[in-house]
């Protein structure tokens, strides 16, 4: 049995250089011609950039975004994770201070 598959030159020229096409395979509901539809994947372009590493986390910076984490164990116990927390904080947004003044200067 031959089955003729309908596929778009985009995708034929990928494959011909010889990389890997990936998509979904299905059948058009007015022909009834089996149609293969490439999957639209976008590379990341923009890394994020780290402002600063933290003792429990990180600060990074995107170029919408300013990204804080921090992760801490709970068995420290409510208080010190507290206090862990806000002074991991307090020391990225002195550091992202110091960035602001320096990118205005």
């Amino acid at each position: 049995m031959r089955k003729f598959i309908e596929i778009p030159m985009e995708a034929m020229e990928r494959l011909v250089v010889g990389k890997c096409v990936e998509g979904a395979l299905h059948r058009d509901q007015f022909t009834g011609q089996l149609s293969f539809k490439a999957y639209n994947r976008q590379s990341r372009r923009h890394r994020d950039r780290v402002i600063r590493q933290l003792e429990h986390g990180w600060l990074k910076e995107s170029p919408t975004r300013i990204k804080f984490f921090n992760s801490v164990k709970k068995e420290m116990g409510f208080r010190l994770v507290n206090v862990a927390m806000t002074r991991e904080l307090q020391s990225a947004m002195g550091t992202l201070e110091v960035e602001e003044l320096l990118d205005n200067v």
